[in-house]
């Protein structure tokens, strides 16, 4: 509703895949050089901790179209709340495992599976990525330990695939609980929010992919939405979008700090009503 009077080829603050808008500041851009070195060099398993909304899986995106074609598949599961078997039987499926005649439905099916499915990748010359997503999710479900049944998983000493877990940061302390899975994570990699010129870029560069031709956030504006998002992707976003819209409606040239502590005080207000 706001793009024809901000002079905006489209929304700047959307949630979207569109590698335009991903911002790669030194801190995304080392977090990223680091989970590519590690499937690159085809270690077993990687840990990508950071709070929520900060662009964990925005950024795991990023490394799949990074990598080269000996890379592959990757898929990127996006549920992991289910049991051990429905998880194996997911993963099968989702890999393109071949199925038994007739396919059995159990653990141990899934797993012979899915060992014939690496190895024939490997000799193929690929390595596979699976991904679990909200894997801080997974403490109580059993689930980890058979991850680490799964990184036992070896072809002349290599590792099949490699796992990166992606959470929240309680997985850090989960996985100090599960010493016997914690031992095999290769690399643990902390995703932490913007500091303030960091937001700032990150702003800057949403708003110049949406073809911005002038500053439309004052810089008050700016320092308060990092201010009151904490630096959080996400926060950042909704504040932006909406105080967009409240300057839109209000005929200003720019977006000042008002328009943005407005938009917050709204969302706090309705947030503490729900």
């Amino acid at each position: 509703m706001y793009n024809d009077y901000w002079q905006l080829a489209t929304k700047p603050f959307e949630s979207t895949s569109d590698t335009r808008f991903f911002y790669q500041g030194e801190a995304q851009q080392a977090v990223l050089n680091k989970l590519r070195y590690a499937v690159d060099s085809r270690r077993g398993a990687i840990l990508l901790a950071g709070p929520p909304g900060v662009g964990k899986t925005l950024l795991t995106q990023q490394l799949r179209g990074q990598l080269n074609e000996t890379i592959g598949p990757f898929v990127h599961i996006v549920f992991p709340l289910m049991s051990s078997r429905d998880f194996l039987v997911y993963l099968a499926e989702e890999l393109g495992a071949p199925a038994g005649d007739p396919p059995q439905l159990t653990i141990e099916e899934s797993l012979r599976r899915l060992e014939f499915f690496f190895d024939e990748n490997a000799r193929a010359g690929k390595h596979a990525v699976v991904v679990v997503d909200e894997a801080h999710l997974l403490e109580d479900s059993g689930l980890l330990e058979t991850l680490r049944l799964l990184l036992n998983f070896h072809r002349q000493g290599q590792p099949l695939f490699t796992l990166l877990l992606q959470g929240q940061l309680p997985i850090l302390a989960a996985m100090q609980r599960i010493a016997s899975l914690d031992e095999r994570l290769d690399m643990k990699v902390l995703l932490k929010p913007f500091a303030t010129e960091e937001t700032s870029s990150y702003i800057k560069h949403r708003l110049q992919a949406a073809e911005a031709t002038r500053n439309i956030f004052s810089p008050a504006a700016i320092d308060l939405v990092h201010h009151l998002s904490q630096g959080i992707p996400r926060k950042i976003n909704r504040l932006c979008d909406l105080a967009l819209v409240v300057g839109c409606a209000a005929g200003q040239h720019t977006v000042e700090p008002e328009h943005v502590q407005s938009v917050y005080d709204e969302l706090v207000t309705v947030s503490a009503a729900a």
